[in-house]
This record gives C-alpha cells, structure tokens and sequence, in this order.
C-alpha cells in the first residue's frame, strides 16, 4: 500500500476515535441532567440524521472537489460540534452537529479509496479502513469510559484548568483535541488527480440525480444484495452498542464506565474478523459470507444466559469477529459495483443513507422497546431474531437473483 494510504487510514482512525469518546462522555452528561433513559439511543439517531437528510447533497459534495478538502472541511465541523458541546449546549444537539460532520466526511473517506487504489486492493483496503475504525471504536470508547471515571475526573479538577469549570468539559476538551490531529493529517492526504464534477446549485436537480443513483444501485443485482447486508449490519451495529451497555450493566452489574469497555470488547473481535476476511475472501466469493450474518444473529441470543464477565468477553468476540468478516467482503463489492454505476462520492452518498436510515428505524424501535418497559434479555432476543431472519432472506434473494444471471462470475477472483 502507498503511503497515501497509510495517511488517510490515521485521519479517519482519529476522526472517528473521537466520534466514540465523545458518544460515551455525551452518554454521561445525560445521567449527569437525569435525563430519562430513551435519550440514550437517541444520541445515536440525533447523529445520523444528518446522513439520510442530507444524503442527496454530501455525494454531490464529496466529488466536486479533492477529498482531503472535504474531509478538511466536515472534521471542522465535528470540531465545532465538540466546542458547542463544550459550552454547554444539549448533547442531543451537539451530537447532531457532529454528525452533519459526519455525513460530508464519510462520502469522501470511503470515495477515495476507489479513485486512489486499483478495486482489485478494495478488499485489503476495506480490511484496513475497517480494522482501523474498530480500532477507533475500542480506543475511543475506552478513552471515553476512562475519562468520566470518577477518579480520574477527581484528578482533572485539580488541574483547575481556566474555563473549564467541570470534568466532564475537560474530557470534551481532550477529545477536541483528537479532532484537530484529525485535522492535520487531512493537509497530507494525497490528491487523487481523478477530476471533479462541479457542484450543481440546483437542489431539485441533486435530489432527482440522487433518486437515480438510488435506484440504479437498488436494481443492480449485486448492488442490491450488498446494500441489503451493510445497510442490516450498521443499523443493527448502532443498535447493539446501547444492548451491550444496557446489558452489562444489567446482566455484569457494571457501571457506565466498565459497561462501555464491552463495547470494546466487541470492536476487537470486529478487528478480528474484518483482518480475517481481507486475507481470504476475494471479491468473486464475497457473496458467500451472507450465512455469516445469520450465524451472528444467532449467536448474539446467546447473551441472554450469560451472567460471568469471563464468559461474556470471550462471546462479544466471536459477535464481533463474525460481524467483522461478513460486512467487510461486501462492503467492498457494494464499493466496486457502486464506483462502476455511478462514481465514488454517489455512491457512498446512497451507502450512507440506506445504513444510516436503518440506523434510524433500529435504535428509535429499542428505544420504544426500553420505553415501554421490555427487560434488555427480551429485546436482545427480538434483536438477535430480526437480524438471523432478515439475512436469510438476502440469501434467499440472492440464489434467485444467480438463478437468472451468474453475475458473481464477473468479478475478479485475484488473490490478496
């Protein structure tokens, strides 16, 4: 791998570890206003709004001009978000503006390994990409459970740092601070040379160009089949970070700050699987790792019976390596297929808004499932259910669709 590669790899790792800290210390200043407990989930629908709302418009964004610039531009606004957070503006609402951020930053992080890399290294790059985001997620929301300990924000008081009146504005602080080294690894971030489509000024010209785009990768035949899976594993990815808190506490009789460490525990088996998949799966035999997902479903009802933290680490692993090494082949065929059809930025613009639509749907359902009253082993078991069923029917769809057209044997079957 060029060392381009390498330099966008560390602006999104620290982008993103940021991203997760901040969701844990979010989490905390809710406790800290006892806000009622369905706020929770709802961070995560507050930062992945701007995802479906802005869908049309951040593809467009992304490819009219150099990546870096964009991704320049959307982690300002991350660093935004963080600074209003910091001066005391509702967490739901900050989180909101990070996630506008998020939504022009993801089209052009995951666009520009298509115009920088050969699509016969998507799979290795989808391995690195992904390994390194987990790894975002473990640090980030170890960082995060760190620093709203209670001893740790005791020693963060002593500092008496001016203007920051409490431990928690410190911890914002320190997680700011991973945004600006973000930053600054988006100055290096090579440009690809691949030319730019001028952004159109007319909105209704860019949500009709997005329907088309929307639609040509839907009716695709194995466009539709990888959309289908990723667009199922962040929405039930989103959902489970806030079941494996709830359930720690829960089922571990953990604090928030132990509760956050599993997840964690769950990124490190994703890093597992997803370095596994890119060593062996090539584009050619992506499809085949859908029975992957209905294993994973399966295996995450087992979280019910277990009350002993050993047992429980060793079973967010394996939860995490097979959602690792299911979603990473055919996040790299949605990528090779949509880059064909439609360019880069487009095409992660659709991406971003099935997933993050279904991100939606599935953290606003358990928060109604918390709400009225439903114990966590309850939902964990409905959540584990909807995620085997809905898989087997892509894999259901998927044998009718090769029974009509082998379109798999198009795909190159280099191996990495």
């Amino acid at each position: 791998m060029p060392l381009g590669f390498f330099i966008i790899m560390a602006a999104q790792f620290f982008s993103a570890l940021a991203d997760n800290a901040l969701l844990i210390i979010a989490i905390a200043l809710l406790r800290e206003m006892a806000a009622p407990a369905t706020y929770e989930p709802l961070l995560k629908l507050f930062f992945t709004v701007s995802y479906v709302l802005l869908a049309a418009f951040v593809g467009a964004f992304a490819d009219s001009m150099p990546k870096w610039r964009v991704m320049l531009i959307s982690n300002t606004i991350k660093i935004g978000g963080c600074l209003i957070l910091l001066f005391g503006s509702h967490p739901l609402f900050a989180y909101a503006v990070i996630g506008l951020g998020a939504a022009a930053y993801s089209p052009a992080k995951y666009g520009i390994l298509t115009e920088y890399l050969p699509h016969r290294l998507l799979v290795v790059a989808n391995g690195w990409i992904e390994g390194l985001t987990v790894g975002a997620i473990i640090l980030g929301t170890v960082v995060g459970g760190v620093l709203i300990r209670p001893d740790v924000a005791a020693w963060f008081m002593g500092l008496n740092i001016p203007l920051l009146s409490s431990s928690l504005e410190v911890a914002i602080a320190v997680v700011g601070l991973f945004y600006l080294l973000a930053g600054l690894f988006n100055f290096y971030i090579p440009d690809t040379g691949v030319d730019h489509k001028p952004l159109k000024n007319n909105p209704l010209y860019l949500l009709h160009d997005f329907g088309h785009c929307l639609k040509l990768l839907w009716r695709d035949k194995l466009g539709q089949i990888s959309l289908a899976v990723t667009t199922l594993f962040w929405g039930a990815g989103a959902t489970l970070q806030f079941i494996v808190i709830k359930w720690a506490e829960h089922n571990l009789q953990f604090d928030l700050s132990k509760a956050s460490m599993m997840q964690g525990v769950v990124a490190v088996g994703v890093a597992l699987g997803a370095g596994l998949a890119a060593r062996i799966i090539s584009l050619r035999r992506s499809p085949g790792v859908i029975p992957i997902g209905i294993a994973m479903g399966l295996v995450v009802m087992v979280m019910v019976t277990v009350t002993q933290p050993t047992i429980a680490m060793v079973l967010m692993v394996l939860v995490g390596a097979l959602a690792g090494f299911f979603v990473v082949p055919m996040n790299a065929l949605l990528q090779h297929r949509g880059h064909i059809l439609m360019g880069a930025g487009h095409s992660i613009a659709v991406q971003n808004f099935n997933e993050n639509l279904s991100i939606l749907v599935m953290t606003g359902l358990y928060a109604l499932l918390i709400k009225s009253g439903l114990s966590i082993n309850v939902v964990i078991v409905l959540f584990g259910i909807f995620v085997a069923g809905a898989m087997l029917l892509v894999k259901h769809r998927h044998e009718l669709n090769q029974r009509e057209f082998d379109s798999v044997a198009l795909l190159e079957d280099h191996p990495h």
